[in-house]
């Protein structure tokens, strides 16, 4: 199975289920600026919409959406526990925290940080962000993980994606529960695996 991923973006949550789940992925860097593989090959060739993640199976077929990857991958190997059996409500509460994560967190954290966005409205997703992130800081009171003690593909995409409160520099202390949670997210095995997997990669 290939990953095709960017350093630094949202490839790295099915990264982290795939360490999870057990799974060691054929890595495919992706230079998004050019759209180019590292052989010069076109990207778009593989995946027309031409960001990341892209995941190819053997039979050549992929999919390009983060939160359905992941779900993807936790359904080969349901013995993991990443995700519910289909039709159960806790199946529906971790596809709640997918959508989540994708339309308000995985949306409002870029424009803060990414190049060529108007400060006004780096304000404006700035505020957003905040309302966003004081919901998931009452959501995990008592919590270890956002479904309760078990982590889930849920888990893989936030533990991603909070990754970019650093390049935003937003502070997590002003959400003590989102804060540990993180912290709790990256001292996990997959994480540290995944992370020294593209830096090695890189080198």
């Amino acid at each position: 199975m290939k990953l095709y991923y960017t350093k630094g973006t949202c490839s790295f949550a099915p990264h982290i289920a795939m360490r999870e789940l057990g799974i060691e992925p054929e890595l495919v860097a992706v230079n998004l600026m050019e759209k180019k593989l590292g052989d010069g090959a076109d990207y778009k060739a593989h995946n027309p919409k031409g960001y990341v993640p892209y995941v190819e199976m053997e039979d050549g077929t992929g999919l390009s959406e983060c939160g359905v990857i992941i779900q993807y991958l936790a359904d080969q190997h349901p013995e993991k526990g990443l995700i519910a059996a289909a039709g159960t409500p806790e199946r529906y509460k971790t596809m709640d925290w997918l959508s989540f994560i994708g339309s308000e967190l995985h949306k409002n954290l870029p424009p803060i940080f990414l190049p060529g966005i108007p400060d006004d409205y780096r304000e404006i997703a700035r505020n957003r962000l905040g309302v966003r992130l004081s919901y998931m800081n009452a959501e995990l009171e008592g919590k270890d993980y956002l479904l309760g003690d078990t982590f889930s593909a849920a888990d893989c995409y936030a533990a991603a994606i909070l990754n970019w409160t650093k390049p935003a520099k937003v502070d997590l202390s002003a959400y003590p529960n989102v804060a540990a949670y993180y912290e709790r997210c990256c001292a996990r095995d997959s994480v540290k695996a995944a992370h020294a997997a593209e830096e090695a990669a890189a080198a």
